[in-house]
């Protein structure tokens, strides 16, 4: 198969945006560039090295946001149509990305994009409608300081087309909070702030209606490979059976059971209440129906309503396990309708729920010791398991109002500000705080969350091998190994931009060969799995290459105090903890299989050169030099 065909499923256009000059553009994706980074969080990640001088302020106009649909989007492949959204991130300073499930990756396909870059700033709210070929700026004044859910009403009428698919910012991005996110339809894209880069653009949203076509290179194999994918996912446990019934949510009575469910901001890893907050008391209380997204047959999502009082009205899709462990067990909460009705109102002003949830129950603990007062916190008595604070202490972070005005910073910059001792309390790592799966008690999940890009995310490696004991968890041998695999898995899929909850199909330690294969029915491409590893490789280069140009180094890539310091208190996990002694041990086997400077974490100019990465390792090679003559 030649390797200059044109390849399928992409539309190969994109939108280039510019804010600043009131301009709407259509340009060319390169072929061999597809090849080269596939799509999403690779593309991303490429040209925002190429596109951003490094340095620069993330909510500054030098700053661009990047949507991107991936190959498989508006196809039948399963899991494949979701949305990615990239940038600068204002809470880590290094490259983020995030995706989203729904329908609106494959109303961007079908547009005939793949994808938009927000580039600029406007003097005045806008927003950018697209309509097949045609895009246009208008006037989003209207709903400048608008919640996400009234803002996608109005954009419905203002376009008149119920069958857009929006995507739009909340007061909380207006405010430049730093975990902002963006809301598309009911699902969110978050955690790093991306919907403070757009508020501090002037861009309110993303209206998308697209009627076109999108040809694929192997009809026949594609939904004959489809299908088998569908059938191994109904066979499945994870994907046919726990996961359709219950969601996300049914990790926490395992995680709880295992020891490893973090509560009280990480004072402890197993939580009391943990029943009030399971799948099964969840499906018993609020759920009203499952829900699926577009060409998926897991139907994992879960509509909820809240029918009992305080919290009786409250709709979500959801709550997912994140934002349960988040708003719920962190701040030592056992209600499952106090935490739908806070994700809501999360959802609402656009706002991350795992960032401000720990953010929250960062706060309670520098209360309950003494860090803070009332006199700090606008009188409000910040202890754990106060259901009452939750609503209110929302609304202050999303609005930047008094004591929020702090922690509408991040757990990492609101430390800084109280001093005192409570960075100790500050559960991140590179700004962001941690999700609910635990480092101490999983050592190899430990080494990718000190070494990945994003810093607490569970998405840069996975919980998933040592937690279903696919690895064994009570020891760091092999683990940097597996970690790199698992890391390859993750930034393959991200940029492909198929869902990480079917990691089971995918995965769950390594590509699979389902993975590329179909990648190749719909594309044409001929990629085996030794080039998609490959393929991983270059990519996590990419953005680690980017986190160098903007400081990163060696001594970037840790955890906090307590998981390095203090043992699981009690549990079936007591005891565990992953000593600063052992996390840089597996750190230096961890770089040496990267192929980066041992002493700086840099990735070397010769594994660069290997990876195909010239302009890189050039760049590399300055630093390196540099960071050698100090």
């Amino acid at each position: 198969m030649s390797r200059a065909m044109l390849y399928k499923g992409y539309t190969r256009k994109i939108l280039r945006v510019n804010l600043t000059e009131g301009t709407v553009k259509a340009e060319e994706l390169p072929n061999g560039q597809l090849r080269k980074y596939i799509g999403g969080a690779g593309l991303a990640a490429r040209m925002l090295y190429d596109e951003l001088a490094p340095g620069i302020d993330p909510l500054s106009p030098d700053n661009k946001v990047l949507f991107l649909a991936g190959p498989l989007a508006g196809t039948i492949a399963p899991t494949g149509s979701r949305i990615g959204v990239y940038t600068k991130s204002p809470l880590t300073n290094g490259f983020f990305h995030s995706s989203a499930g729904g329908y609106f990756a494959p109303e961007l396909k079908y547009a005939g994009y793949d994808g938009v870059i927000i580039e600029g700033a406007s003097k005045s709210p806008v927003y950018l409608y697209v309509d097949n070929e045609r895009a246009e700026l208008r006037d989003a004044s209207r709903v400048w300081g608008e919640r996400t859910d009234a803002t996608q009403q109005w954009l419905k009428g203002d376009i008149g087309d119920e069958a857009a698919q929006l995507a739009v910012i909340g007061p909380a991005g207006e405010r430049l909070v730093r975990f902002a996110n963006i809301t598309a339809g009911c699902r969110s894209l978050g955690r790093g702030g991306i919907g403070a880069v757009l508020g501090s653009k002037k861009f309110k949203a993303l209206a998308v209606r697209g009627k076109g076509k999108l040809a694929v290179h192997d009809m026949e194999g594609t939904l004959k490979l489809s299908h088998e994918i569908m059938q191994i996912m109904q066979g499945n446990p994870s994907t046919g059976q726990v996961l359709p019934w219950f969601g996300t949510p049914v990790l926490v009575n395992a995680n709880n059971s295992l020891g490893v469910f973090g509560a009280r901001n990480w004072q402890q890893e197993t939580f009391e209440g943990a029943e009030g907050l399971s799948a099964e008391t969840m499906r018993q209380k609020i759920v009203v129906r499952d829900k699926a997204c577009f060409a998926c047959p897991i139907k994992c999502s879960k509509y909820s309503v809240v029918t009992n009082a305080p919290f009786e009205g409250y709709t979500v899709e959801g709550p997912e396990y994140e934002n349960i462990f988040a708003l719920g067990s962190m701040c030592g909460i056992s209600s499952i309708e106090a935490v739908a009705a806070a994700e809501r109102e999360c959802d609402d002003l656009g706002m991350d729920a795992i960032e401000t949830g720990v953010s929250i129950a960062f706060a309670m603990e520098n209360f309950e010791k003494g860090n803070l007062s009332a006199r700090d916190t606008d009188g409000l008595e910040l202890r754990f398991g106060k259901t009452e604070l939750m609503l209110p202490l929302i609304g202050k972070i999303a609005r930047r109002e008094g004591f929020g005005n702090l922690l509408a910073e991040g757990v990492k910059r609101a430390a800084e500000k109280i001093g005192k001792g409570s960075e100790a309390f500050a559960m991140q790592n590179k700004g962001m705080t941690f999700a609910g799966h635990s480092a101490r008690g999983l050592p190899g999940f430990a080494l990718g969350y000190a070494t990945g890009p994003r810093g607490g995310s569970h998405h840069d490696s996975r919980p998933t091998g040592e937690r279903c004991g696919i690895v064994q968890r009570d020891t760091i041998e092999g683990k940097p190994a597996y970690t790199v695999k698992v890391n390859h898995l993750m930034i393959f899929t991200d940029s492909m931009i198929i869902c990480h909850l079917a990691e089971a199909i995918w995965g769950p330690v390594e590509i699979k060969p389902v993975v590329v294969d179909i990648l190749n029915r719909v594309t044409g491409m001929d990629v085996t799995t030794g080039e998609a590893e490959l393929t991983a490789e270059r990519i996590w280069n990419v953005i680690r290459a980017f986190a160098v140009r903007e400081g990163l180094r060696r001594k970037d890539d840790t955890l906090p105090k307590r998981f390095l310091t203090e043992p699981i208190p009690d549990g079936p996990s007591k005891g565990m903890v992953i000593t600063e002694e052992t996390l840089e041990k597996m750190k230096d086997e961890y770089y040496e299989i990267r192929g980066w400077d041992r002493a700086t974490g840099i990735p070397t100019p010769q594994r660069l050169l290997a990876l195909d990465l010239p302009d890189i390792a050039e760049d590399m090679k300055q630093i390196l030099s540099q960071e050698q003559g100090r």
